[in-house]
């Protein structure tokens, strides 16, 4: 018998489970978190400290969360998707209540020492909740009004939250996930065509219900030159920087946007363009298929789990981390608004970074318990 199938019928130690990693994903999640740590030494002038360093250790502590997470049978997460969910909805009503405010935006908790960003957390339990509720649903209940409403309501609720904070970027995020799951699980196209239509209709509209400083990007993404100086000031210096470091870019640690402090939020938001600047067209598209690689090991995992609700969640996780990527580059070159959305392993940040190696820890433990079986119960409600 293979040791997968084994799996199924009695329990294994965590070092039988290390045979069963998925060993290149990890490597190559290391090699991008690598390219980051890098990319933080660079930007502090060729240090280590204040950046680099902190975000190794960060690394380090997500690569035990990925693999503790790893080695918990699947069957732990489809029972803890609820109450995940539910935790980390009442910390985003926390963060209402007595949240940080930071750079005009109050999305933090202070706990002790720590600082959380309870919206990130709610992209994984959100992936977690949603795929336990459609593994319950059999493909036609997914359409039935009465079930679509409840997924609509799980989806909806925290996306609205955090766009209160305000952050809408990541309530952008929640909604693609969460509307990714749906079409996913069979959602008909009777319903998404009108959403749609609905969607597109409702931009002038939600112009208005948009706050100053949303409008104002909006502008400055249209017309950047009309404030260079001012509003328009970030993402035309990032222009500069991606440009000026052409195909194969200035060198590591030779960035001359980067080292002479032009480019804004160099080592958070705009990580990407600091590194399009150094290692130029080259470098940027090589992190660019380095990322398309671990979302091809995503999809693939997720084809190979014999669960629904494996299947789900892998595939949230694994589109989770693709609108990280495709609304960050597409945000520092200028395509999209400035939302405020980090690189994945790139950009410095603690909660982002361990809330994405957290997910990839779910995606592991899909891989690691691919032939788990688990029946569905009727009503999306196990």
């Amino acid at each position: 018998m293979t040791t997968s199938y084994v799996m199924t019928r009695r329990g294994v130690g965590w070092m039988d489970k290390l045979l069963l990693v998925h060993w290149p994903l990890v490597l190559l999640i290391t090699l991008i978190a690598f390219i980051g740590c890098a990319m933080q030494y660079s930007m502090a002038g060729g240090h280590i400290y204040p950046w680099a360093a902190p975000q190794a250790m960060r690394f380090a502590v997500g690569l035990v969360i990925l693999f503790a997470v790893a080695f918990v049978d699947i069957r732990f997460w489809l029972a803890f998707a609820y109450p995940a969910y539910i935790i980390s909805f009442l910390l985003l009503i926390a963060v209402e209540i007595v949240g940080h405010v930071g750079l005009g935006a109050q999305r933090w908790l202070e706990i002790g020492p720590l600082q959380i960003q309870p919206s990130e957390l709610m992209k994984i339990s959100l992936v977690l909740a949603l795929s336990r509720y459609l593994h319950g649903l059999a493909l036609d209940d997914v359409s039935k009004p009465h079930r679509l409403a409840v997924a609509l309501v799980m989806i909806v609720l925290p996306a609205a939250l955090v766009l209160k904070e305000p952050n809408l970027g990541t309530a952008t995020i929640i909604l693609a996930d969460g509307f990714s799951l749906l079409f996913l699980a069979g959602l008909s196209w009777w319903w998404i065509l009108p959403a749609v239509g609905g969607v597109v209709g409702a931009v002038p509209v939600a112009w208005h219900f948009l706050h100053d400083y949303q409008k104002q990007r909006v502008l400055t993404f249209l017309h950047p030159q009309n404030d260079a100086l001012g509003a328009g000031w970030n993402i035309s210096q990032a222009e500069i920087a991606i440009g000026s470091g052409g195909l194969t870019g200035k060198g590591f640690s030779h960035g001359t946007q980067t080292r002479l402090n032009f480019l804004p939020e160099k080592n958070t938001d705009f990580a990407y363009t600091a590194l399009g600047e150094e290692f130029g067209f080259a470098g940027s598209v090589a992190l660019l298929v380095l990322f398309a690689m671990v979302m091809y090991f995503g999809v693939r995992i997720a084809t190979q789990s014999r669960s629904q609700f494996g299947r789900l969640v892998a595939m949230g996780i694994t589109l989770n981390f693709f609108f990280y990527i495709m609304i960050n580059a597409a945000m520092v070159m200028g395509l999209i608004p400035v939302v405020g959305i980090p690189m994945p392993l790139i950009s410095y940040g603690g909660t982002a970074m361990l809330t994405v190696m957290f997910g990839f820890g779910l995606l592991m433990s899909v891989y690691v318990h691919r032939q788990v079986e688990m029946p569905r119960s009727s009503g999306g409600i196990i």
